[in-house]
């Protein structure tokens, strides 16, 4: 009698999602971008031949990327052992396996999760920071839900940072127009990048909820589908590479900077959240006949009270603090109201299932890990502290002062006392982070700027 057959060995690729599947129909694979983010949102790891990803469960890299600042120098933030580079083990989440639709070759990205020896998350990994917060929604019965918002700039090739930043031209051989928010006109200008970027999120299997032109020259803004935290966080992250690759197609770059040309809006990354119970699927900011509930009041309060803190982590340059401009389309507060865009906590027209508050204080320029998780903790030391937010605002908010750092330095010495914050981000994150960026900021205070130059040099 002849015996069974051996069940098949399982497929490493049989976890791929859908549209990574549909990407190699009828194609051998050929490499695999093993990726992970470091603090700046940089995509860092290996890139390997199939073959040899198939065979591995793990690859190792030291935990010094989440000590290099934006330059490449490093933060002196290195446990009491000292500066060894220990190894992290980086395992691969394979629901995030995506295309890479712009290289020769056939490519996946997989992204990876951070772990020391002993198989504990790495605490200032940014995908496990977010993690961590997430985690902390759910252990109250609770499941956040976020939308990002994502703006950019389409500028002219830039090979001289001495030069000013000017907007690509489009289509007609024109410089992009400014003062052109939401014209289909301005859109088609950059029709051949769109497009591209239209197909490259479709082989990845992302879905966008549109695009518009917004208020500055080659500025465009993609908004993408509500979901899971970390799914979005991942979508963000993938997109900025999408599109910086897109725009190089067509000689002109896409940069995320948060204020890249003087006297234009800047580019932020608006964050919208709800929170949902997870044992019934209603929308904790709306209650049974649809009007707003307390958890709705103390999300906003919670924003109100600890966003200040949370600041260094949505604003991470010296160049996010020039986006926070009167009149520019970016807030200087942190006022709340509904629908009125010159608050920094806006709550959108919207029917009692998607009542929603959305964060627009947080740049385009940071980790889209870091700076949803900061955002939901904020949100989450509200619901349970039950904080209680000021009435809400009617009118111009940019009338007032302004009630955020106006200043790197100052949003660091903020963050540096914030203890609730660190708990719910996690104390080593926060430790880490603080020096790490107070690093790049010191080293910024060592350059001299044109602006010094020109106005100080033979006149003080």
């Amino acid at each position: 009698m002849d015996k069974p057959a051996k069940p098949a060995a399982k497929d490493w690729t049989d976890n791929l999602p859908e549209a990574a599947h549909a990407y190699l129909e009828g194609r051998r694979l050929d490499e695999v971008e093993c990726i992970v983010s470091d603090l700046p949102g940089i995509a860092r790891g290996k890139a390997v031949p199939a073959s040899k990803f198939a065979r591995q469960e793990y690859f190792h890299l030291p935990d010094s990327i989440f000590f290099q600042t934006i330059t490449g120098d490093w933060g002196e933030a290195a446990s009491e052992e000292g500066f060894i580079e220990r190894d992290m083990i980086l395992r691969p989440d394979m629901s995030t396996g995506t295309a890479a639709p712009w290289t020769g070759d056939w490519t996946l990205q997989v992204i990876h999760d951070a772990y020391d020896r002993h198989g504990t998350p790495v605490p200032f990994s940014p995908r496990n920071v977010l993690k961590r917060v997430v985690a902390l929604y759910e252990a109250q019965g609770w499941k956040p839900v976020v939308a990002p918002e994502m703006e950019f700039f389409l500028i002219a090739r830039n090979l001289d940072p001495a030069k000013d930043i000017e907007p690509m031209v489009g289509r007609s051989g024109r410089p992009a127009a400014a003062r052109q928010a939401y014209s289909m006109t301005a859109v088609d200008e950059f029709g051949p990048v769109i497009d591209d970027i239209y197909d490259f999120a479709e082989a990845q299997g992302f879905e966008i909820d549109g695009i518009t032109q917004e208020g500055g020259a080659g500025q465009l803004e993609i908004n993408l589908r509500h979901g899971d935290p970390v799914k979005l966080a991942d979508e963000v992250f993938f997109f900025k590479r999408l599109i910086r690759e897109a725009a190089l197609r067509h000689d002109c770059f896409a940069t995320f900077m948060a204020k890249p040309i003087a006297d234009e809006p800047g580019s932020a990354m608006h964050i919208h959240h709800s929170v949902l119970d997870k044992a019934t699927g209603q929308n904790l900011f709306s209650g049974p006949q649809g009007g707003e509930t307390d958890a709705f009041f103390h999300f906003i309060g919670g924003l109100q009270t600890h966003l200040p803190s949370a600041i260094a982590v949505m604003a991470p340059y010296v160049n996010s603090y020039r986006r926070y401009v009167k009149d520019h389309a970016a807030p200087i507060n942190l006022e709340w109201g509904r629908d009125n865009r010159t608050t920094g906590i806006r709550i959108p027209l919207s029917g009692a299932e998607a009542r929603r508050v959305e964060n627009r204080l947080a740049g385009m320029d940071c980790n889209p890990y870091l700076g949803i998780a900061a955002s939901l903790a904020c949100g989450y030391l509200g619901l349970m502290e039950e904080r209680r937010p000021s009435k809400q605002f009617k009118g111009d908010a940019y009338e007032g002062e302004g009630d955020i750092p106006r200043v790197l330095g100052q949003a660091l010495d903020i963050f540096a006392e914030a203890k609730a914050l660190h708990e719910v981000l996690g104390p080593e994150f926060a430790r880490v982070y603080a020096i790490v960026k107070r690093a790049e900021y010191d080293e910024f205070l060592q350059v001299i700027s044109p602006w010094e130059r020109e106005h100080l040099l033979l006149n003080v």
